[in-house]
């Protein structure tokens, strides 16, 4: 007696892929820093497991891409940390914010603050 094998259609691989978050296309506006400081901090927006905009009081964004994956950054879309500074920098530590609360996440690097321009998505 033979076993067949079902082969499962690729095409809801497809969607989800194409329905995964967009990074916006960013171009540098100036050197890298190591250092941002907090109190100017108006929102962070994670853009995926490495990509985190830093938008900054008076409109400035700093992109940060940390040197690697953090697992469930971009699913999660939250994180916290922990400073003694006045300032959140490029060797401090992250850790994603699970819902429930009450799970622990990834603790994950964070690289160097690049300034950008985000560009402007064309519609």
């Amino acid at each position: 007696m033979r076993k067949m094998l079902a082969l499962l259609p690729l095409a809801p691989l497809t969607l989800a892929a194409a329905d995964a978050p967009q990074i916006p296309e960013a171009t540098p506006a100036g050197k890298p820093v190591s250092c941002v400081p907090l109190y100017q901090i108006r929102e962070s927006r994670v853009r995926s497991d490495q990509v985190i905009d830093f938008v900054m009081s008076g409109g400035k964004v700093y992109r940060n891409t940390l040197p690697n994956s953090c697992p469930e950054l971009g699913f999660e879309e939250r994180f916290g940390y922990a400073t003694s500074q006045s300032e959140l920098c490029s060797t401090d530590i992250i850790t994603v914010i699970h819902s429930p609360p009450d799970v622990g996440g990834a603790s994950c690097g964070l690289g160097e603050f690049q300034p950008v321009t985000l560009v402007k998505a064309h519609r």
